[in-house]
């Protein structure tokens, strides 16, 4: 496992749309050393999730939860850790519900992103395994979020209200 660097806003490579996962890739060597970088560098971020392309590896994977209370998102609950390998989002209906977001590739700014309230997502695990999970709040949240870099969207593009985006320090001064 290696501490990766993080693109940041501004980086080409955050914009593409990331490749699937190769059968062949599912189980391998390769998939784990991706999934320990993806969580060592999570974890040194204080990140509540991490895509493969926020590290500069251009694969339909992403990272989320297993780390216990985020000091970041403070009252958000916890969610079990994840590995979603070529994921599916599936909204399971039209509520949407506006929440504070942040980003590793994009540090020390908040915005405020409608997103779906409750889906269910479906996809593989790094061993190949698929998978469904129906989710809602926060968990749907942090989903959305991250299976967006997979497709070169950073939450900067989806806040509507350019009010409730800025630094984190100025909108927040407490956290």
């Amino acid at each position: 496992m290696a501490l990766r660097e993080i693109l940041r806003m501004g980086d080409g490579r955050l914009l593409r749309v990331a490749q699937p996962v190769p059968e062949s890739m599912f189980g391998s060597a390769g998939m784990n050393e991706l999934i320990g970088d993806l969580l060592e560098t999570m974890k040194a971020a204080v990140g509540a999730g991490i895509a493969a392309p926020q590290i500069g590896v251009d694969l339909r994977v992403v990272i989320f939860g297993g780390t216990g209370k985020n000091a970041r998102y403070p009252d958000a609950p916890e969610i079990p850790f994840t590995v979603l390998c070529n994921p599916l989002l599936e909204p399971l209906d039209n509520e949407l519900s506006a929440g504070w977001e942040g980003c590793l590739s994009v540090p020390g700014l908040r915005g405020e992103v409608p997103r779906y309230e409750r889906l269910r997502y479906s996809g593989r695990d790094a061993a190949g395994a698929e998978f469904v999970c129906v989710v809602d709040g926060f968990h749907a949240r942090v989903v959305q979020h991250e299976v967006d870099h997979l497709d070169g969207v950073l939450y900067p593009r989806r806040v509507e209200d350019m009010t409730k985006f800025g630094f984190t320090d100025v909108l927040f001064p407490t956290l």
